[in-house]
């Protein structure tokens, strides 16, 4: 039954108005007060003087992250519906939609769903879910094998408003995607803040490849709890890019809940100015014969910051996990600043867990030598940088995938350098 007023299924009006209720009572994080936010001061943020993203769309055309070839793309502009274009029909059964649309023609699906991997008992959870309009919702059933790329663009042209952007995606049984999903900005004047809440959900023998990257204004703030769900045998390729915005907080969580699944996670960052990049990463493996492995880079230059935390869980009976998990920066400015925490729980013990984390300066030895064969200084540099974050690109298949990534990263070393 769907309510009047809202014209949404009674399931989504109710978690609307308890997540309302709910983020009332809930205070912003305090640094060095609330665990999780010892790195990261929000103190400055103020969201009573943000408003909320208007419903009409403007016809803006910013900077994209990403343009996967012959990809079906479903574009939002602030709060208003976003729109489907690109070639070719989706199999019968694929449904890409609005996540507003879909609660309402397939409520079967999103309201057992929706909610099921991140609950909203964080402040930017809950003002997600009371206030996320349009969002997206990616459905693959049984079986299927999309050969198109999906794009999901969250474009945000509206200053001084709060963008809540909610992503559902669902994998079947057996069934293959490649999605993209890239958050930006109208314009490098949007001082806005913007709050992701996206969840994947994986079946058995399902297989994902999801690539996020965000290129919001440096005015911007943002805020993402990001969750997957990993079923049996089943297996997720998951890339995350953090370019933009000026401060904030994104939380990503793998959970590997059926045996023999699999993930591998690989995120870079590249900084600059004064901003703030904070990345707190989680590999939970809940069932035996599990793999992860987890490989982050950051570049940072001018007097930007940046936080890697990172955590492998293994659950009691997860015997025979395979768990690795690396972070490593570089430095090109000496006021730059990093850390990274690897973390380890393991309460199995028949596993293999390993972490690795490195922060340096560019080195001297290896400018030298480029100089030395007749290279500017700042043609050196580049080299070396570019190296050190081939490393990322390099865990790919040569291809279509491998060099869309090398060209998102030259294009924002080309920027920040």
């Amino acid at each position: 039954m769907a309510s009047v007023a809202t014209r949404e299924p009674e399931f989504l009006a109710a978690r609307r108005e308890r997540a309302a209720r709910l983020s009332e009572t809930l205070g912003l994080p305090h640094f060095k007060g609330t665990a999780g936010w010892e790195f990261t001061d929000i103190s400055a943020l103020d969201l009573g003087s943000f408003g909320a993203a208007p419903g009409s769309a403007n016809g803006v055309a910013p900077a994209v992250l990403f343009e996967p070839a012959s990809a079906i793309e479903l574009r939002q502009v602030d709060a208003a519906e976003p729109t489907l274009s690109g070639g070719g029909d989706l199999p019968a059964g694929v449904i890409v939609s609005s996540l507003e649309h879909a609660a309402r023609e397939h409520p079967e699906l999103v309201e057992r769903h929706l909610g099921s991997l991140i609950s909203s008992d964080d402040v930017f959870v809950a003002r997600n879910e009371a206030g996320f309009r349009g969002g997206a919702f990616v459905y693959v059933p049984y079986g299927v094998t999309l050969e198109q790329p999906i794009l999901l663009s969250a474009v945000q042209s509206a200053t001084a408003t709060e963008l809540h952007r909610r992503t559902l995606i669902v994998i079947e049984d057996g069934a293959q995607a490649e999605i993209w999903e890239q958050y930006l900005s109208a314009s490098e004047e949007v001082d806005g803040v913007f709050n992701t809440v996206v969840e994947l959900v994986l079946s058995e023998n399902a297989r994902l490849r999801f690539v996020c990257g965000q290129i919001l204004s440096e005015r911007s703030w943002i805020f993402g709890s990001q969750r997957a769900e990993v079923g049996r045998d089943a297996s997720l390729d998951w890339v995350a890019f953090g370019f933009g915005s000026k401060g904030g907080r994104v939380r990503m969580d793998t959970r590997l809940s059926g045996p023999g699944a699999d993930a591998r996670v690989t995120g870079a960052y590249a900084s600059h100015a004064r901003q703030h990049i904070d990345f707190d990463t989680t590999q939970v493996h809940a069932a035996p014969n599990t793999t992860s492995d987890l490989a982050f880079r950051g570049v940072l230059q001018d007097r930007s910051t940046a936080i890697w935390r990172g955590n492998i869980i293994v659950d009691p009976g997860a015997q025979k996990t395979d768990a690795f998990q690396e972070s490593r920066n570089l430095l090109v400015s000496k006021r730059a600043h990093a850390d990274a925490i690897p973390g380890l729980e393991i309460q199995a013990n028949d596993v293999r867990c390993t972490h690795a984390a490195a922060i340096a300066q560019l080195d001297a030895d290896q400018l030298f030598y480029l100089r030395s064969r007749g290279l500017r200084e700042d043609d050196a540099k580049r080299l070396v940088i570019e190296g050190f974050l081939s490393a990322l690109t390099e865990r790919f298949e040569a291809g279509a995938v491998r060099e869309m990534l090398h060209g998102a990263l030259e294009q924002r070393l080309g920027l920040i350098l």
